[in-house]
């Protein structure tokens, strides 16, 4: 039976960043009547296909073509007019409106310039009957749960705004499960198999492999923003699947002796049990000892940071305890856990670290200072002696207090975050993707400073998407899978980055 016509086709599609091929000459299609997932870890070209695909970006090379057309579709109007719509992780509706309101906003049916409600609501009610929902579309959006308000959003996306049912031919659901519980998965599930069986073509987004695996036919795999391959999902299981998002083949990767850290056992220094937060990461117990590095490994959305932010009293857990020294200590906010010795280095530390604008000075001082309390200025003879100290111990360059963080390069940047945090003496370090985006020279700068950290007592809560790197320093390796931790690891000889792959890939122990 030959294989019907693809609805979207798009190939050999370029886009270029200063400084940057974000895509490079990447083919994909889509077909009606199917779910596809689009798959890559972070930075593979997921999001910047999409946004290529919705005008969001302008096209630097390829085609496009829909229904056997080429177009050019220049900014997201363009491309819902063309029958593509994009439901996005955050709802992007008015919750003080109803849902007939929302699903028909800006599209209101009119006569002599007056909105006609009743019409309005009428194609409301047909439209959710039609697709199998159970919504009373007069009801403010607010009365309901994040879940039903994605499904609003889902219809708003496919209504034509006559009532006749989805006129979409490709609707994009960019990490829509993101914040859902199991039983409203399966709820948006069924509406997906439904829009489905009408021939709309589903490009589906998320970092959860078992939802992949339950709900798409097809997937098209990304990295480092080439195509690795397009595969039928009943062709490629879940460990083939992460040796391609990884590029890792399970059977040659090597294991690393040059650093590897033999076990030691040392007092406990936290202990987290039963410690966990709706939506973010189901309820884990983990112990670490004084001068022991714990490494997190597990694909980007498998809970790595909201672990390492709950610990850290960034994000409020709603069970569990946790005990620093063998007392119980609250995490209600990060100041709690600054006094009680724990320090966080953010992946994000542009965002969520840094302050481009201030100085070197200024932000080493940061933490020590707020730990102090404003009213308790650090003394200017202290405090520039600290500074120094650490502009010293980890070589950053310019080694200028006064030169603007902004302007340094990536891996100075995260020695500046690195110092503000040991300038602090914490007895526990975060560190959240600390290489990455960084030069090779700094990466291993800071990978010796690990070590060193830890032969000197501190101990470390290490996460990186390099698995070799994750290997490399720690004692101990937490995998997680789906926002749950599936097993803890001793590291040792035999520990090798095919094991890790397996027990990300089965959710189990090896």
């Amino acid at each position: 039976m030959a294989e019907p016509r693809p609805v979207l086709e798009m190939a050999g599609i370029v886009k270029e960043f200063p400084g940057v091929r974000a895509l490079s000459d990447v083919d994909f299609r889509l077909f009606p009547g199917e779910i596809h997932a689009l798959m890559g870890e972070n930075g593979a070209g997921k999001s910047t296909l999409i946004k290529v695909l919705t005008g969001v970006h302008p096209l630097d090379g390829g085609t496009i073509t829909l229904d056997g057309r080429s177009v050019r579709i220049t900014s997201p109007l363009e491309a819902q007019q063309a029958g593509i719509s994009t439901v996005y992780q955050e709802v992007n509706l008015c919750p003080n409106l109803s849902v007939a309101e929302n699903i028909f906003i800006g599209r209101e049916p009119t006569r002599m310039g007056r909105i006609q409600w009743k019409q309005l609501r009428r194609q409301a009610a047909e439209l959710v009957e039609r697709l199998g929902l159970d919504i009373d579309v007069t009801a403010p959006l607010s009365s309901y749960p994040l879940a039903v308000q994605q499904l609003v959003a889902i219809v708003r996306a496919l209504g034509t705004g006559d009532g006749e049912g989805p006129g979409t031919k490709v609707l994009i659901l960019d990490e829509p499960t993101s914040s859902l519980d199991r039983d409203e998965v399966l709820q948006l599930f069924a509406l997906m198999r439904r829009l489905k069986d009408e021939g709309v073509a589903i490009l589906f987004v998320s970092h959860f492999l078992d939802q992949i695996y339950e709900v798409c036919d097809r997937m098209t795999v990304l990295r480092n923003g080439t195509l690795v391959g397009e595969h039928m999902v009943r062709d490629l299981d879940q460990v083939g699947l992460i040796q391609l998002m990884l590029g890792k083949a399970m059977g040659q990767l090597d294991e690393l002796h040059d650093q590897q850290l033999h076990s030691h056992a040392g007092e406990t220094l936290v202990q987290a049990e039963g410690l966990g937060r709706t939506g973010g990461i189901a309820p884990f117990d983990l112990e670490i000892k004084k001068g022991e590095v714990i490494g997190l490994a597990g694909l980007l959305g498998s809970g790595r940071t909201e672990l390492a932010r709950l610990l850290f009293g960034a994000d409020q857990p709603d069970s569990g305890k946790v005990s620093i020294e063998g007392r119980q200590v609250s995490m209600s906010a990060p100041n709690d856990a600054i006094g009680a010795g724990v320090a966080f280095c953010s992946e994000n530390r542009k965002s969520e670290g840094l302050v481009p604008d201030l100085t070197v000075r200024e932000n080493i001082i940061l933490a020590l200072q707020a730990s102090r309390g404003w009213t308790r200025p650090i003394p200017v003879a202290q405090r520039d002696e600290l500074v120094a100290k650490y502009i010293k111990a980890l070589d950053i360059r310019p080694a200028n207090p006064e030169a603007r963080v902004g302007q340094l390069s990536g891996g100075n940047q995260q020695k500046v975050l690195l110092a503000r945090w040991l300038i602090t003496q914490p007895k526990l370090l975060i560190l959240d993707e600390p290489t990455r985006g960084i030069d090779i020279g700094a990466k291993a700068e800071i990978q010796k400073l690990v070590v060193s950290l830890s032969e000197d007592g501190m101990s470390v809560l290490y996460i990186a998407a390099e698995l070799e790197e994750v290997l490399r320093l720690s004692h101990t390796i937490g995998v997680l899978r789906d926002r749950r931790l599936v097993a803890q690891i001793a590291n040792g000889p035999e520990i090798t980055t095919s094991r890790i792959l397996e027990t990300i890939a089965s959710g189990e122990n090896q």
